[in-house]
């Protein structure tokens, strides 16, 4: 299993085909442990991320993008992850 900072820089890197302009990512997993899904190894994320690709989507649109673009990482290195999604005109 790799540590909690490399998670950090896969999920940084799974986002990149979004068009990102601004990403921030908190590793939340020390708040959460003991949690059964902190035990299997996944971690605990909150991201706020601002993209181009987000403009004229609906909330529901913007997290399916992000979920497809973790692919793999939300079976394997994600057990629970917060969202905050914006265009780059909101923000």
């Amino acid at each position: 299993m790799e540590a909690p900072r490399d998670r950090v820089n896969l999920i940084r890197s799974a986002l990149q085909k979004l068009e990102i302009t601004q990403l921030t990512i908190h590793d939340e997993s020390p708040m959460h442990a003991g949690h059964a899904g902190a035990r299997k190894g996944g971690g605990h994320f909150a991201i706020d991320i601002v993209s181009n690709a987000f403009t004229g989507k609906s909330a529901v649109q913007r997290h399916q993008m992000i979920y497809e673009a973790l692919g793999d990482l939300m079976t394997s290195e994600i057990h629970a992850i917060s969202i905050q999604a914006k265009a780059p005109e909101e923000v």
